[in-house]
């Protein structure tokens, strides 16, 4: 009788993460790598011509037909609800790991943590379980004290349109006229909604709210994680191959 594995496919758009990943899983027995892809349209027939137990995929991968990130994981959860997902990331935003963590998907790695956490992070997956390496452990235990500890981070209507409105392309002082406000009082609906989204830049503004498309405000429940170890160093291992783009 054959021994059983669990199917996986791997999507990432550097082919040296695929490479090592691919290598490092080629050790263990309970695992077979089924396909790979370097985008999302390449991830989306892989999945349809190869059914897989978890998928392993990159946060950003730039190109495909299908988008990347929030947008990706959203259409992937809907399309194949059976398949579990590891996400692998470069990003250390809490809004991203908070977004990740409201569309149900629990298994979380950052690239520069070792790549044995791939292997602990695809048996979670498909146990249903949730693990995150320790740099994503960090983050995961901030999201999740700060959502047992207040209420106030879902964004207000004004703060939510004012957000809306700057992504679109609009200054501030745009806003302002646009909304009969004050400069000040759009400046400081701006800032406390990055507070809440734990953002600090536009730059990561419009590309956390391009990628979510603010999916807080539509009413997706959060399921804070039940329990959560406080975060463990992370050990001196062997890293996950790095490419010079950021994840």
């Amino acid at each position: 009788m054959d021994q059983f594995s669990i199917q996986v496919i791997i999507a990432d758009d550097h082919p040296t993460v695929i490479n090592g990943i691919q290598a490092f899983l080629a050790n263990h027995k309970s695992v077979k790598v089924v396909a790979t892809a370097l985008n999302s349209t390449k991830l989306i027939a892989a999945l349809d011509e190869h059914p897989c137990d978890v998928l392993v995929s990159d946060y950003a991968m730039p190109g495909g037909e299908f988008g990347d990130g929030i947008t990706l994981f959203s259409f992937l959860r809907r399309r194949y609800p059976d398949t579990r997902i590891v996400v692998l990331t470069m990003m250390d935003n809490p809004g991203v790991i908070r977004a990740l963590l409201k569309l149900g998907i629990q298994c979380i790695l950052s690239k520069s943590d070792s790549t044995d956490h791939v292997l602990t992070a695809i048996h979670g997956a498909y146990a249903s379980g949730r693990y995150f390496s320790p740099s994503i452990s960090e983050i995961a235990w901030q999201v999740h004290v700060e959502s047992a500890s207040t209420t106030s981070n879902a964004l207000t209507t004004r703060e939510e349109e004012v957000v809306r409105l700057f992504v679109s392309g609009l200054s501030v002082n745009e806003i302002a006229a646009q909304l009969r406000r004050s400069k000040q009082t759009i400046s400081s609906q701006k800032s406390n909604a990055m507070k809440k989204l734990g953002i600090d830049n536009d730059t990561d503004l419009v590309k956390y709210s391009m990628g979510v498309s603010l999916a807080a405000s539509r009413g997706t429940p959060e399921s804070a994680p039940a329990s959560l170890n406080a975060p463990d160093p992370a050990p001196a291992a062997r890293k996950m191959p790095r490419s010079v783009k950021p994840a």
